[in-house]
């Protein structure tokens, strides 16, 4: 499949976190790119940054955030903006990520990814921000999809179409994260599948899988877990939709060894040979 952007398929990757940093510069294990936080290196110093300029020299690394805030109705933070391009011009990565959702208002952060009101007007808001940060980084930006619980009574349209014209009117690319639509789809009653038959093909370019926690009524996107086998099932199925895209896996608590990850990140590049 031709994708919209010229960007490259990195292949398989890890997000790298600071209980791993010595495992890799001690055995440089074979991964193919690895994704940060990019709110845990936009600091003047500390262990994070210290080593940063060793994984760059060792593997392709995309910065990933969680703070941009692209959907709050508080105006673009150019203190913030400056700090990442300052950390993006340092790694040079193809491209930068962050999450389709507001964290801030009135300039306090939630520390929370929350869902937008899926309208045509926030459809014109966000992607307006968009452009503008685009422009100012000067490479391309791709946007997550968030895990949900609420939703927002005035919504116009489902999720999957909101996040395809937000992609098309901003002109930029999608981060699809697996977990989260089989989360969302659960915590709403909706079919995965049909969000992922209705998202464009074109602007996907990555993947990120991960483990949840099933709370009985609903479930948590909890990155505690390894990937479980209905997630495993959705990405094997999906994958064959979209042609070569980067996948990630990820893990942010009760962070297991090293060799561990990597077994699921083998299982992950394995499933998509086969179905793809």
């Amino acid at each position: 499949m031709t994708k919209r952007f010229d960007i490259p398929n990195l292949g398989f990757g890890l997000g790298l976190r600071p209980i791993h940093f010595q495992d890799f510069i001690d055995n440089k294990p074979k991964v193919d790119w690895l994704e940060i936080i990019s709110e845990n290196f936009m600091i003047d110093g500390g262990r994070s940054l210290h080593h940063l300029d060793y994984f760059i020299d060792h593997y392709p690394i995309i910065p990933h955030g969680v703070s941009l805030s692209i959907g709050s109705v508080d105006p673009l933070d150019f203190n913030y903006l400056k700090k990442l391009k300052a950390l993006i011009d340092k790694i040079d990565p193809p491209w930068f990520s962050d999450h389709i959702c507001w964290t801030k208002i009135h300039g306090k952060n939630l520390h929370n990814l929350m869902p937008l009101p899926y309208t045509t007007d926030t459809i014109n808001y966000v992607s307006e921000k968009i452009k503008i940060v685009q422009d100012y980084m000067e490479r391309p930006f791709i946007f997550e999809n968030v895990s949900s619980y609420v939703e927002f009574s005035g919504s116009q349209m489902p999720e999957w179409d909101f996040v395809s014209h937000v992609s098309e009117k901003a002109d930029c690319g999608i981060l699809l994260d697996i977990n989260n639509i089989f989360v969302s789809g659960f915590n709403h009653d909706f079919d995965p599948k049909t969000y992922i038959n209705n998202v464009p093909k074109d602007r996907v370019l990555q993947f990120h899988i991960a483990g949840h926690k099933d709370k009985g009524t609903y479930i948590l996107d909890s990155h505690d877990h390894e990937i479980r086998d209905e997630v495993w099932d959705l990405y094997s199925w999906a994958a064959p939709q979209f042609g070569e895209v980067s996948v990630l896996l990820e893990r942010d608590d009760d962070i297991p060894p090293l060799p561990d990850l990597l077994d699921e990140l083998i299982k992950a590049k394995q499933t998509y040979a086969i179905t793809s």
